[in-house]
């Protein structure tokens, strides 16, 4: 969750840092910090934005070429002064920060106290930083060897960069469970939580792994596992541009990522596709796609968005593939001893690549002998290098807490899968196959019709956005886009909304509706339609507020609805990637005009790293 940087080098740490904070803020924003090394160390830090530590720091010295930096999502202790980091031990030999959860902190807190150790503050960090110390002292080791001998007595998720008083020339980084990069220059070297805060200093990088611990100096680095065994880094190419993580014009970056799911989805396909766009290929699979045509059973993981990503293919798989399809929370997949068999196929999607509750469960998969496959936005995560295969989405960064270009490109990727499936098993003819194919290239245009018409949907905004509830309701392909729809306007607007199969509307929340809720329904004309119109009628008998989304041209529904807001006619298999648009838009404009904070809605965080 919280945002790591680290600079070790020849110029002016401090612009790094507090850079590279800036763009990983997306990742926790409750508290900031830095340590400047130069001589001794100088720890800065607040409560609040990376605005508010710039603020704080002014005029006050930031001069060294050695630093770390840290924007906290708290896990352990609310946000304060004092549970911000750098974490410094008791005795100031080492400063300390980190991104993950220490299981195991109480009991070494109270072995710690019994040594003599006091703390400040209620994070686990501190306890991290003071028992890395208390092994330097009580062992007479070096730095390194103290914090890898420290982090084998740890349980838990660790991003970590640690620095010695006694050894200022050199920054020590280890992770387990939570990511951290490399960034490599010409004698200076960059860490980060992400490449976004390195992309404008280097291309050149390595992704480090579980239980790895690099020891970095100005022109050196060695990288070992907390077991002392030296492994020899895979240095990748960033293929990120800077401009991908800036607004780009954009009053906030959500708005930049909803107007960019054209190209989004575009990039998805693009190079998958025959020249004549009559066939399909997922590199990414070859090598698993004889078993996953005969699979039994697939199941797919996620947690937020990505689960309502594969519920949408769950309806995709068993229409077009004929296999039966399973869709589980990481979280709870992981903890209730599932039925797992050899020949299941497991799909695990996430966006970042670290989420951690996907991670556990794709764990729990792979010791059960079924094969892995992933769906993910970010090269050289760590999804990507567990799975036994996969597909990439290429979306591009998703800078936004709230997201939308990753969903409509998980989508993409599961659409495209179930068509393949589908052709290879013989369920779906050559010109079925080849007739969605030609409406899934279309769909990219299509999304640019609808974000040229956000205007109506911004009117719609300005008459609901003090209402404090909100019932989304959809049939079949839509209503998981229901669920996405009110989980959008929960987290960035703070408005209550559920999301609910519209059948399932008289079995409990038609209760709720009057006059004072908005019930957004999306009605597009499929087999469900004339079903979708008797819900709607329901609605308006009990004085409901109906804002419908409907295929352009619809006449029935518009007499209906209070509202209507039109997109263009679509197969219904693909009509899921149109009909979120407008909801990604009515949760946007709604937030802005209540005050929100977009981009950094309060208490979430992008990538979810610790349970």
């Amino acid at each position: 969750m919280c945002g790591i940087v680290g600079y070790i080098g020849n110029k002016e740490a401090y612009p790094v840092l507090i850079n590279g904070l800036k763009r990983l803020e997306y990742r926790g924003y409750d508290s900031a910090g830095i340590a400047i090394i130069n001589g001794d160390t100088r720890i800065y830090k607040c409560k609040g934005k990376v605005s508010d530590l710039e603020t704080f720091v002014k005029n006050k010295d930031v001069s060294g070429s050695i630093g770390m930096g840290h924007t906290r999502w708290a896990t352990h202790g609310e946000p304060n002064n004092v549970n911000a980091h750098p974490h410094k031990s008791q005795y100031g030999h080492f400063v300390v920060i980190h991104n993950g959860i220490i299981e195991n902190y109480s009991r070494l807190k109270t072995k710690l106290e019994k040594r003599g150790y006091t703390f400040k503050s209620q994070t686990d960090t501190e306890i991290l930083a003071n028992l890395i110390e208390y092994i330097y002292l009580k062992g007479k080791v070096s730095g390194e060897i103290a914090v890898r001998l420290a982090l084998t007595k740890v349980i838990g998720t660790y991003g970590l960069i640690v620095s010695c008083k006694e050894e200022q020339n050199q920054l020590i980084a280890a992770r387990n469970g939570s990511p951290l990069v490399v960034g490599i220059g010409k004698k200076e070297y960059y860490i980060a939580s992400d490449a976004t805060p390195i992309v404008e200093y280097t291309n050149s990088v390595i992704y480090l792994n579980d239980n790895d611990v690099a020891i970095i100096k100005k022109d050196e680095l060695t990288i070992k596992t907390i077991h002392n065994d030296k492994q020899i880094p895979k240095i990748q190419t960033l293929d990120l541009d800077i401009g991908e993580i800036e607004k780009g014009g954009f009053d906030h970056f959500m708005l930049k990522e909803i107007f960019e799911q054209p190209k989004a989805i575009l990039d998805t396909f693009r190079g998958r596709m025959s020249a004549n766009k009559t066939d399909i290929y997922l590199g990414g699979l070859y090598n698993v796609l004889p078993k996953l045509v005969e699979a039994k059973r697939i199941i797919i993981i996620g947690c937020g968005t990505s689960w309502h990503a594969g519920l949408v293919g769950e309806y995709l798989i068993e229409e077009y593939a004929k296999i039966p399809v399973e869709v589980e929370y990481a979280s709870e997949f992981r903890y209730r001893k599932p039925i797992i068999y050899k020949d299941d196929i497991i799909i695990a999607i996430s966006q970042s690549g670290e989420t951690a509750d996907t991670l556990a469960a794709i764990k729990l998969a792979q010791e059960s002998g079924a094969i892995v496959l992933g769906i993910c936005n970010v090269v050289g995560s760590s999804i990507p290098r567990l799975t036994d295969a996969g597909v990439y989405t290429h979306a591009g960064p998703e800078i936004g807490v709230a997201s939308t270009k990753a969903f409509t490109s998980q989508v993409t990727i599961l659409t495209m899968m179930a068509m393949l499936l589908g052709k290879k098993r013989n369920v779906l003819s050559q010109e079925e196959y080849k007739n969605l194919i030609a409406e899934l290239t279309k769909t990219p245009d299509k999304i640019a019709l609808i974000l040229k018409h956000c205007e109506n949907i911004k009117n719609i905004a300005a008459k609901y956005k003090d209402a404090t509830n909100f019932l989304y309701l959809g049939r079949g392909y839509f209503f998981p886009v229901a669920l996405e729809g009110a989980l959008k306007l929960k987290e960035i607007s703070y408005i209550h909304a559920e999301g609910y199969p519209a059948a399932e509307m008289k079995h409990g929340p038609i209760a709720l509706i009057d006059e004072k809720m908005p019930v957004v329904v999306i009605a597009t004309k499929d087999k469900s339609y004339e079903k979708i119109v008797s819900n709607i009628q329901e609605i308006k008998a009990r004085k409901g507020v109906v804002i419908a989304v409907v295929t352009e041209g619809d006449t029935v529904i518009k007499n209906l609805a209070d509202h209507v807001i039109e997109i263009p006619d679509s197969d219904q298999a693909l009509a899921p990637l149109l009909t979120v648009v407008p909801l990604q838009l009515l949760s946007y404009y709604i937030a802005v005009m209540r005050g929100c904070n977009v981009d950094q809605p309060r208490n979430l965080a992008k990538s979810v790293t610790v349970e």
